[in-house]
């Protein structure tokens, strides 16, 4: 039987607040992020969540703590759902890339697969990780519902890889994932079974009107 995951990006950090590419880099999480990990531990506390994952980066750590209070159950850190490392983005936003590293950033924006920031990780290897980090939850938990707390990028590229969207449409195809909201998908665990994309990018506070 597929699983049921819930997939949250993290709350809101210092850099998201200004749309800062944060990858990898540990930063912290702002008072509306820390809010949003409250919003996100009520909602799982009015939810049947049978496991719980995280990203080992401090921001999803972070928002995932008040969770595990909610739901008396630590998450299970999984080192594949890590944020793709954006190499000579981190830090930077699009527009100081483009008056930094103008023709990085013109091949990204053109063609953010090929074009990917140079030292970055080359996105199809971090949506093969969080695919298989994906299946391998799902095959765990056959038939059973998991909160999974990852991130914005790793989220959308894996998701395009599930669904059969070219990685190459991932910034048109799924625009972007607000901090703290949920998208549901329910999961096989081997790659032979399909994908199916029950919600994206819902707001917390839609959620728990639905709960």
């Amino acid at each position: 039987m597929p699983a049921t995951l819930w997939l949250s990006r993290h709350g809101q950090t210092v850099w998201h607040a200004e749309n800062r590419y944060a990858g990898t880099s540990d930063v912290d999480l702002t008072d509306v992020g820390r809010e949003q990990a409250d919003t996100l531990a009520h909602w799982a506390g009015t939810h049947r969540l049978d496991a719980f994952y995280s990203s080992p980066v401090r921001r999803a750590l972070e928002t995932a703590a008040p969770v595990a209070s909610a739901l008396g159950m630590a998450p299970t850190v999984e080192n594949d759902l890590r944020e793709v490392h954006f190499g000579i983005a981190e830090g930077l936003t699009i527009h100081e890339m483009r008056g930094l590293h103008p023709t990085a950033a013109a091949r990204f924006e053109s063609d953010p697969i090929a074009g990917s920031f140079p030292q970055a990780e080359a996105p199809p290897e971090a949506a093969a990780r969080g695919v298989s980090a994906l299946r391998a939850i799902a095959a765990r938990h056959a038939g059973e519902s998991v909160l999974v707390v990852a991130h914005n990028t790793l989220i959308r590229l894996a998701l395009c890889s599930l669904l059969g969207i070219p990685l190459s449409h991932y910034r048109q195809s799924l625009p972007r994932l607000d901090n703290g909201a949920l998208t549901c998908i329910r999961l096989g665990g081997t790659a032979d079974t399909g994908c199916a994309l029950l919600s994206f990018n819902v707001p917390l506070e839609t959620a728990l009107v639905r709960s």
